[in-house]
């Protein structure tokens, strides 16, 4: 697909594998599950052109590390995100955050003292309750799941992450983010993250989010199915001067469903 992450880094919970491209300041972009930093390819281009844009996959997805016994929980992503930063020199970036990524880089911010420049969070986990009633069902029963054949683990797989989307997704990106969860390392590890997922990681921040000092843009689909949009408001309410974007004809996945759209609000948020 033209994806590469061509730099290493070895992080306390597996190798991470990232890149960057543009010229600019600095922007870092988080993706979130079942996902990688292949949802982020368009928007990245169009970034590019302005800033120095980071991408990144987290230990136990994508093209990083999977490993049995390997902590890929909301907590283990915030000290690789942390150290990430460190390692990268950026010392105020703006950060892009979705889904899970939004609770890795909240709690950076919250927890470890992180600042950002600005602060985006798309469809972000971030208030409980989260996860389908799916995501549920497999987070307790995940050694049940992991024993499905391969050929029926990667048709669950691909049904679930074509739902996140509003619009149909073409095959070969269907493709693209079916593949790292296939085969005798990508299937436990697809059960593994669901099983570590944890509220608690949540729990742990929410009260504090009006402590965030930074312009923050919240992005949301309107018709998300996995995070409803309504999840979008309360979390704008929490956030003094948070700016809310409720995207139309757009679900979970926005950068798949709307990318021209999100690319342009990122860019003119960025830009002030």
């Amino acid at each position: 697909m033209g994806w590469k992450l061509t730099e290493s880094h070895d992080s306390p919970h597996g190798e991470v594998r990232w890149a960057s491209f543009g010229e600019g300041s600095p922007v870092v972009l988080l993706h979130g599950t079942p996902f990688s930093s292949y949802v982020w390819r368009d928007v990245a281009a169009g970034l590019a052109t302005r800033h120095r844009v980071y991408v990144w996959d987290m230990p136990g997805y994508g093209l990083s590390e999977k490993r049995a016994g390997q902590d890929v929980s909301l907590a283990a992503q915030q000290e690789v995100f942390t150290g990430l930063l460190e390692h990268w020199g950026l010392r105020s970036p703006a950060v892009v955050a979705h889904d899970f990524g939004g609770a890795v880089s909240l709690r950076s911010a919250l927890l470890d003292g992180v600042r950002y420049e600005r602060f985006v969070l798309v469809d972000a986990v971030s208030l409980r309750p989260w996860g389908s009633g799916f995501f549920r069902l497999v987070h307790d029963n995940a050694d049940v799941f992991e024993a499905l054949p391969p050929h029926l683990h990667e048709a669950l797989v691909r049904r679930y992450i074509a739902t996140a989307a509003h619009h149909e997704l073409p095959p070969p990106t269907l493709d693209a983010l079916t593949e790292p969860w296939l085969g005798e390392t990508g299937q436990p590890a697809f059960y593994r993250q669901i099983a570590q997922a944890d509220e608690r990681h949540t729990q742990e921040v929410e009260d504090r989010y009006g402590d965030l000092d930074c312009p923050v843009l919240i992005a949301w689909g309107r018709e998300d199915s996995w995070l409803p949009a309504e999840r979008g408001t309360r979390l704008g309410q929490q956030i003094p001067g948070a700016r809310l974007e409720l995207i139309d004809d757009a679900g979970h996945l926005v950068q798949e469903d709307a990318p021209a759209h999100l690319t342009g609000l990122l860019a003119d948020f960025l830009a002030r």
